[in-house]
Parts: C-alpha cells; sequence; structure tokens
C-alpha cells in the first residue's frame, strides 16, 4: 500500500516574483503573540483601493505588449491603430476619472487567508462594503440584475453582489486577487468536455483552430488567453482558466509527477499563439495580434473525463494582487504612468485611408455613401446617433407585437449599441465603448423589415442570420474598436441625452452627438462579412 504524501493542486510561488507592492497602510494590523490581527474596516478600505486602481490603471506588462505591437513590422495598420488607440484610453483612464471600460464589471475576489489571521470573521460582508464604496463613489456602472423571479429582475443599483472565494491556508499572511470581468470576457468562458482521444498534439491543434477562432472579437482583443486541459471536475477547469488568465498561475512547474500536481506547458503556448497569429483576425479588424500571449495549464483529470477549459482577459485587463502580513496592506502597484509606452505615432503608419461619414445626412444617403466601400473600411463618423441596446431592443420588438410603428429614431438614425458609465461632472458623458453586437443578432431583421436598424454600431462578429438581413434590406454593421470607452467619452462624444424609458438607467434609450467616431465596415449590403472570411478554419495536417 502506498504511503500518503500531499501533492498542492496548484502549486505557485506565492510570492509573486516580479510584482511591484505600493503600501496602502500599517494603521488597523496588529501582530502580536505569532497572530496578525486586522480590522474589518481594513478590508473594506483595501477592496474599495483596489476596485479603483484596476478600473482606471493597467499593469505595466500589459501596457509594454501594446508598445511592442506599434514596435513590431509585422502587425497591420489596423492592428496599430488599435493598439494606439488603446494606449490612448489608458491615458485618458490613469487620470482616475473615466474607467477604462464602461462595462466596469461583475467584482470577483479571491482570498487565501492564513490560519493566523484574525479577522473577526465577516470577511464576506467587509469586502463586499468595500465594493458598494467603490461602485457608488465612482464612475462606475452598476450591471448586476437581481431576479424578483425567474422571470423578472431589477438591477441592484450598488453592483453587488460580488463573487467573493475565500480559502483557509497556513500562515500568517492573507494574500488576495482582485478581478473586475465584464460581459464581454466573461461571456468568452468556454468549456468543453472532450475525451482523451484529443490528448495527440496534431487532434489538439486541429481542434483549437476550429474552437479558438469562435472567441471573435467581442470580449475586445488583443487577448490574454487561457487554454486549461483536463480538470478533476468542469468548474475547476474553469476556475483555473480565469487565474490563469490574469497570470496568477505563471510560476506553475513545467513538469509534472505522480502526485497530479497541475503544470505550465510553455512550448504548447508558444505553438497557440503562432496559430492565433495565423487566423488573421488579428486586433478587432485584421492582422496579427488577436493574442498577446497564451497560457496553457495541464491540470490531473479523471479518466472517462478530459474537460478543456478557455478563458480570456480583454483589453480592459483589470486584476491586481493584495496581501495583508504583519508589515501592514500591500497592494500592487499599477502604472499611473500609461504615456510612458505611447510613442509619436505618424498617421501613415496606422493607416491613413480613413472614409468620413456625416451622419447628418438622410439615412437613404448615409447608407449610399457606405455602399461605396469595402468591408474593413476604416471610418471616422460624426453626428447623432441612436444608443438602444438589449432591454430597449426587446422593448421595441414588444410595441412592434402590439402594432405599433417603428421609432421614428431608428429610422432616422445608426444604432450605437452600448450602455454608459455614470457621467462625471463637466463632462459630457461617461465612459461609454461599444457592447457585444451578437445579443441583437435576433431582432436586426425584424426591425430593417420594419424600417429601422439599417446602420449598426458595436463590437464583435455577428451571426449569418444578420449578413443576409443586411443583403435583404440594404443594411450595414460597423465594427467599433472595443476597449477605448474612456478615449470615445473624452474625445468622441460630445452630447448624451435620454430619449426614451429613463427608468432604465444605462440601458435607456439615448441620443448622442459624435465627431471622429473610428469605426469599421465589417457587414456590407452586398451580403459580405470581413469575420466570415477569418472564421474559416484552416485545414491541418494530421
Amino acid at each position: 500500500m502506498p504511503e500518503f504524501a500531499f501533492t498542492e493542486l496548484l502549486p505557485i510561488d506565492h510570492d509573486h516574483p516580479g510584482t511591484p507592492w505600493r503600501l496602502l497602510t500599517r494603521d488597523g494590523v496588529d501582530a502580536a503573540d505569532g497572530f496578525v490581527r486586522v480590522e474589518p474596516e481594513v478590508l473594506r478600505a483595501l477592496t474599495r483601493e483596489a476596485f479603483r486602481d484596476i478600473s482606471h490603471l493597467l499593469r505595466p506588462g500589459h501596457l509594454r505588449q501594446l508598445r511592442a505591437i506599434l514596435d513590431d513590422p509585422e502587425a497591420s495598420p489596423n492592428d496599430r491603430f488599435v493598439a494606439t488607440d488603446l494606449l490612448k484610453n489608458a491615458c485618458i483612464a490613469a487620470g482616475g476619472v473615466l474607467p477604462m471600460c464602461q462595462d466596469t464589471g461583475t467584482a470577483i475576489v479571491t482570498g487565501k487567508k492564513g490560519e493566523r489571521v484574525l479577522t473577526g470573521g465577516r470577511d464576506e460582508e467587509a469586502i463586499s462594503g468595500g465594493v458598494f464604496d467603490a461602485y457608488t463613489q465612482l464612475n462606475l456602472r452598476y450591471s448586476q440584475m437581481a431576479p424578483l423571479s425567474t422571470w423578472d429582475e431589477v438591477n441592484t443599483g450598488t453592483n453587488l453582489p460580488a463573487q467573493i472565494d475565500i480559502s483557509s491556508v497556513a500562515g500568517d499572511r492573507y494574500e488576495l486577487l482582485f478581478m473586475a470581468k465584464g460581459g464581454g470576457s466573461a461571456n468568452k468562458s468556454l468549456l468543453f468536455q472532450e475525451t482523451k482521444a484529443l490528448l495527440t498534439p496534431e487532434r489538439l491543434m486541429t481542434w483549437l483552430d476550429d474552437k479558438l477562432r469562435t472567441l471573435g472579437t467581442a470580449a475586445c482583443p488583443p487577448y490574454h488567453l487561457a487554454l486549461v486541459i483536463g480538470g478533476t471536475s468542469a468548474e475547476h477547469a474553469l476556475k483555473v482558466a480565469k487565474l490563469a488568465s490574469a497570470r496568477y498561475l505563471d510560476t506553475l512547474p513545467t513538469e509534472g509527477s505522480s502526485g497530479g500536481h497541475a503544470i505550465r506547458d510553455p512550448e504548447l503556448e508558444t505553438s497557440v499563439l503562432g496559430l492565433t497569429q495565423r487566423f488573421g483576425i488579428g486586433a478587432q479588424f485584421g492582422g496579427k495580434y488577436f493574442c498577446h500571449d497564451v497560457r496553457v495549464v495541464r491540470l490531473p483529470r479523471h479518466g472517462a473525463s478530459c474537460p478543456i477549459a478557455v478563458a480570456v482577459s480583454c483589453s480592459a485587463d483589470r486584476q491586481a494582487l493584495a496581501r495583508i502580513d504583519a508589515t501592514g496592506v500591500w497592494l500592487e502597484q499599477l502604472e499611473n504612468d500609461p504615456a510612458r509606452f505611447l510613442p509619436e505615432v505618424d498617421d501613415g503608419e496606422l493607416g491613413s485611408d480613413v472614409v468620413r461619414v456625416d451622419l447628418h445626412q438622410p439615412m437613404d444617403a448615409v447608407r449610399a455613401a457606405l455602399s461605396r466601400y469595402p468591408v474593413k473600411t476604416r471610418l471616422s463618423l460624426s453626428g447623432p446617433m441612436v444608443v438602444a441596446r438589449d432591454i430597449a431592443h426587446a422593448k421595441i420588438a414588444d410595441s412592434l407585437d402590439r402594432g405599433e410603428p417603428m421609432p421614428e429614431y431608428l429610422r432616422d438614425l445608426c444604432v450605437y449599441y452600448a450602455g454608459p458609465a455614470k457621467t462625471p461632472q463637466g463632462y459630457a458623458s461617461g465612459s461609454f465603448g461599444p457592447t457585444t453586437a451578437g445579443r441583437m443578432d435576433s431582432y436586426v431583421e425584424r426591425f430593417q423589415a420594419a424600417g429601422g436598424s439599417y446602420v449598426m454600431v458595436a463590437k464583435g462578429n455577428r451571426s449569418q442570420a444578420v449578413t443576409d438581413a443586411c443583403r435583404r434590406h440594404g443594411g450595414f454593421y460597423l465594427g467599433s474598436i472595443g476597449g477605448p470607452a474612456a478615449r470615445l467619452a473624452r474625445d468622441c462624444i460630445t452630447h448624451v441625452e435620454v430619449l426614451e424609458y429613463p427608468e432604465l438607467g444605462m440601458e435607456a434609450v439615448w441620443r448622442i452627438d459624435v465627431e471622429d467616431f473610428p469605426a469599421f465596415i465589417v457587414v456590407d449590403d452586398k451580403g459580405n462579412d470581413f469575420f466570415a472570411e477569418v472564421s474559416r478554419p484552416v485545414t491541418l495536417r494530421t
């Protein structure tokens, strides 16, 4: 009979080497008699500060990767244009007023609490208080919907509840990871139940060539992509993938043992990154930079199961480490000066062929202007737009069911799928980037047949049904850059007013005026779809 030997499933270096730290305070932390006593208000204040930081600041490593796109001669003009816009957005967000993304996310906190850390036992309540403080006091958005029944729900108005997971470990230190996950990247957490038959290099790469393309651009690439192979359960595989996408597991060993601990596979990471570079999707509108990097984690598995989990961290790469120990309260130091990564860039390097579109024209004139250009054409939009997304679309569909006409604003104006964060004092708008277009796909045929939604602006790829509707009715889908919500608010949106459904908050119907609003033709009135070309998997030899 074998002797018991414990093997940690995720054996990482908990000191997180290379992480820069800043001391928040020593107040409220007392070390005596081998214990570290932490006042609950310390957890609350730490949480508020963490979510303030990750809403406005990025890790230096992430910004360095964006800059690398500009320095890479193989990057496409569209890659460089997106990377430049994201760096400009980072500079604006770092001012601490406009968050980097309008979807300020679900608050997720993962903690490992040493058994000699004493907090009074109501940690979840204290952390939730910090989330409440951050989202109610800062220019963030409330996105959490509380069920009143199976069918009815209401916005909580605080962005609570948060997802909080705390485990007990040995020691006298409290380690935390704070994350904010928006709907775009959260919706790209994928689980596949496969078998051992997939565990050969050739079969796995062929499978990945198909599956990874389905991520599309709705979650705002370039991505930090995580792939987890195996898992003691499906839910654990997904959890590990989320941690890996935050680079939390970078110090995992690269060789396994019979004990069953997780390992990283750097060689496979390089191969998968190369695969994504050949997709042609690039940083949203064609090119090389679909991903910044890839993490591959191999987990133990039940012999009859082989879960494979995929997760991404998007251009709003929002996470920060924290720790509380006898020396005080420490938070990961994020980059306060992102401008140092932004070089002087000549417009010619970004692709200077930009078509300016006047949205003050009648809708037929706007469509005629767009019809002259192929997909992938870069546009600069100026004039009025209407903003409507999920709930507003459902309400408009209900009104059509009652025999009411298509609202005039959807007939006369192009529609921007978005939902703003709070508007800071002195600004025309809060952070106001595009939302995922695919959620509105089911409405397009019906709305266009009724004379509305002829020109749509959002992020990500769309279904064949949308392409078919645009061909039949003379419509267009314009892709906006996913990610630079702060830059759009400061530089492009000049006026915002509610048109209908004010009770819906950020889901209301808005009219906005824009200047030099960037977009690309993704689907045209002839049935062409840029993403249809790059989504066709290449046949690999096995």
